[in-house]
C-alpha cells in the first residue's frame, strides 16, 4: 500500500503541469519560426501573446515544487525528481522567450521581403524541437540514453548555426536594409542555436535526477 498517497499525487501534477508547459514551448517555437518564414505578423504578435502562459506554468511550478518540499518531506531522490522538475521548468520559459525574440524580428520586417527565402534556419528549428521533444520524454521516462542521445543533436544544430553565419555574413554589402535584415537573421540562428542548448540542459538534469551523477552535454 501506498504510504505517500499525497506526495505522489502532487508529484504526478507536477509532471503534468510540466509536460503540457513543454507542449506550449514547443509550439511556440514553431509557430514563431513559421511566421518568420512567411512574414506572418499576426502568428508572430500571437507568440508574444502566449508568452504569459508560459510564465503561468513557471509560476504554479515553482508553487507546486516548494508545497512538495515543504509539507511533504520528500527522500533524496525525490527531491532530485522535484529539482530537475524545476530546473526544466525555468528553461522552457527561456525557450519560450527566444521564440518571442523570434516573433519580434518578424514584426520588424513588416512590409520587406526577406532578402532569401530561409532554408536552413526552420531546418534548425526542427531539430531543436525535435530536441525539445526528446528531452521531456527523457524526463517522464527516466531515460538516461534518451537524454545523452541530445548532444549529437546539438552539434548537428552548431554546425548548421555555423553555416547559416558564413553564409549570411557573406551576402552582406553596403546596403544598410539589406545588412540590418541579415543581422536580424542571424540572431534567429543565434536564438535557435540556444534553444537547442537549453534542451541539452535538460538531458543533462535527468542524467542526474536518474543517476546522481551530473554530466556535461554541451561540449
Amino acid at each position: 500500500m501506498d504510504a505517500r498517497p499525497g506526495f505522489h499525487q502532487s508529484l504526478t501534477l507536477l509532471q503534468k503541469e510540466l509536460l503540457e508547459m513543454g507542449e506550449s514551448v514547443k509550439e511556440l517555437i514553431l509557430t514563431s519560426v513559421n511566421s518568420l518564414a512567411t512574414l506572418n505578423e499576426k502568428a508572430a504578435q500571437q507568440v508574444i501573446n502566449n508568452d504569459d502562459q508560459i510564465d503561468d506554468y513557471l509560476t504554479r511550478i515553482d508553487e507546486l515544487s516548494l508545497r512538495l518540499i515543504a509539507l511533504q518531506q520528500p527522500m533524496a531522490s525525490d527531491l532530485r525528481i522535484i529539482g530537475t522538475a524545476l530546473k526544466i521548468a525555468i528553461d522552457l520559459e527561456r525557450i519560450a522567450d527566444h521564440a518571442v525574440d523570434i516573433a519580434k524580428i518578424t514584426i520588424r520586417f513588416a512590409g520587406e521581403e526577406l532578402v532569401k527565402p530561409l532554408e536552413t534556419i526552420p531546418q534548425m528549428a526542427n531539430i531543436a524541437i525535435e530536441m525539445l521533444q526528446e528531452s521531456l520524454l527523457s524526463y517522464t521516462e527516466r531515460d538516461v540514453h534518451r537524454a545523452a542521445a541530445l548532444a549529437e543533436k546539438d552539434d548537428r544544430v552548431d554546425k548548421m548555426y555555423s553555416t547559416v553565419m558564413t553564409e549570411l555574413m557573406g551576402m552582406m554589402n553596403s546596403d544598410y536594409n539589406r545588412n540590418r535584415q541579415l543581422t536580424h537573421l542571424l540572431l534567429v540562428a543565434h536564438f535557435l542555436e540556444r534553444v537547442a542548448d537549453h534542451t541539452t540542459n535538460i538531458g543533462e538534469g535527468v542524467i542526474y535526477m536518474v543517476t546522481g551523477k551530473r554530466k556535461d552535454l554541451n561540449v
